[in-house]
């Protein structure tokens, strides 16, 4: 499969990627269900049921869950601490790529971010007489337990799932009234936040934007969170947090998803490879456009066009099955890995038998596979039309989830004529290779074989 490299998300680069360290503090037994990813969600919500959260609140409104839950508290403690910094500026992190320092007051938003490497004593000194926030940037790549959160809830949402931490000391604010272009899940963790949420001017939003005091009114809602609540709000929603005077300084983790993962969004990347199915059967879309088109406005052109798009969406209501193939490459490319606690090579070194013709064999890693249609992107070969693409995220880096880092994909390609072996054994908890819908021994040998390079199937 050709490799290719794309800047995800909007993290800056500054200095070399931090070497992998563990931050770990003592815990219990997890109080969240890992068993699957929509197990996880449900405990994460509780005592919210899944079902009531999306009829009532996803993407509607927000949902405060306000629990008195010592167990839980704790916790939420061990996620993040502000004592995790001293341990994590010693491994080397950068000031604008981990870490930003800031405070919002009479206004205005003032940053203390130094140039080059973040060291603990300065950190420490804008936190305590400058009362700045420390806005530590995807701390999964970090700590154990967030990575196992987030990598489930990447495998429930089907879409990146990011983080932020933010240190607040008391009587303080790091950020001005802004709202997110992501569905956000506010975890307390440390001491208590006063928050203060307002009217969306931009129902489900597309971008990041501050808003001015003067323009968002009265807040809708006001309450202070303590660890082990939890508050989910739509994109688009308004929102301001302060820490109280008087307490302990505040810690919160942001977890965030759905970025850019609007119909409006899906649309766009399926719409081409419609396009591409229905000019290869369709002479009306190959004949060329009308001399001087790009030269001159027509408002014919309108109308031709919307014929066009009527004759799609006639064509889109009898396809089975729409392709979004850059939505799943870039999905799978930069999501998180499995979570593991063993040895890393059980992901991308190939163990246990060879399979073979008489082999019957099982789909691994269900969650972080992915298969989609989409053009041939072997240029040389431009014969072959639309090819089979197998994703995975097996082999992806923990260390710059949603840093902004260049990625590349892993995965394989097949011939359109294997889709339908393909989903057979995505389909079966287990099945035989003799079994597989292709042509010839050979075929079935070699789909297996490639699957089996990549750690995707095992021998049963």
């Amino acid at each position: 499969m050709p490799k290719k490299a794309r800047p995800a998300g909007d993290g800056k680069e500054e200095g070399p990627v931090p070497k992998q360290v563990k931050v770990e503090a003592a815990c219990g037994p997890s109080p969240l269900n890992f068993d699957s990813p929509s197990g996880l969600f449900e405990s994460f919500i509780s005592p919210i049921k899944t079902e009531t959260f999306f009829k009532e609140f996803w993407e509607q409104k927000p949902l405060l869950i306000q629990r008195d839950d010592p167990e839980l508290a704790t916790y939420y403690q061990s996620l993040f601490r502000l004592s995790d910094l001293e341990s994590l500026c010693s491994w080397g992190i950068y000031y604008g790529r981990d870490v930003n320092v800031c405070r919002y007051v009479h206004g205005k938003k003032k940053v203390f971010n130094k140039d080059g490497r973040v060291h603990f004593l300065q950190l420490r000194q804008d936190f305590d007489q400058k009362r700045a926030t420390i806005q530590f940037h995807q701390p999964q790549r970090f700590k154990d337990e967030l990575w196992r959160v987030q990598e489930k809830l990447e495998c429930y949402f089907g879409s990146l799932v990011g983080s932020n931490v933010y240190i607040t000391p008391a009587g303080a604010q790091g950020l001005p009234p802004h709202y997110d272009d992501v569905e956000v899940f506010i975890l307390q963790l440390e001491g208590e936040k006063h928050w203060r949420l307002y009217q969306p001017t931009v129902p489900l939003a597309r971008e990041y934007s501050v808003e001015a005091e003067d323009r968002i009114g009265r807040p809708t809602l006001e309450f202070t969170l303590k660890p082990g609540d939890l508050l989910y709000f739509p994109r688009g929603t308004i929102h301001q947090a302060d820490t109280p005077e008087g307490l302990a300084h505040s810690t919160h983790l942001t977890i965030s998803t759905y970025q850019r993962s609007s119909w409006g969004d899906f649309l766009l990347d399926t719409i081409s490879g419609l396009v591409f199915d229905t000019a290869k059967a369709d002479m009306a879309l190959r004949a060329g456009i009308p001399r001087q088109l790009l030269l001159v406005e027509s408002t014919a052109v309108a109308t031709k066009l919307s014929g066009f798009l009527r004759m799609l969406a006639d064509r889109m209501e009898g396809t089975k099955e729409l392709h979004s193939p850059d939505m799943k490459e870039d999905f799978a490319m930069n999501r998180l890995p499995p979570y593991y606690t063993g040895d890393r090579a059980e992901l991308v070194v190939p163990g246990g038998e060879l399979p073979g013709l008489d082999s019957t064999v099982r789909l691994q890693f269900r969650d972080h596979v992915v298969l989609t249609v989409g053009p041939n992107q072997d240029l040389s070969d431009e014969t072959q039309g639309r090819m089979v693409y197998v994703y995975h995220s097996l082999q992806n880096r923990r260390d710059t989830h949603m840093m902004g880092h260049e990625t590349e994909s892993h995965g394989l390609r097949f011939p359109l004529s294997y889709m339908d072996a393909l989903k057979q054994i995505w389909n079966s908890s287990a099945i035989s290779v003799k079994d597989l819908k292709l042509t010839t021994d050979e075929e079935k040998q070699n789909l297996v074989l490639s699957l089996w390079t990549e750690c995707l199937i095992q021998v049963v």
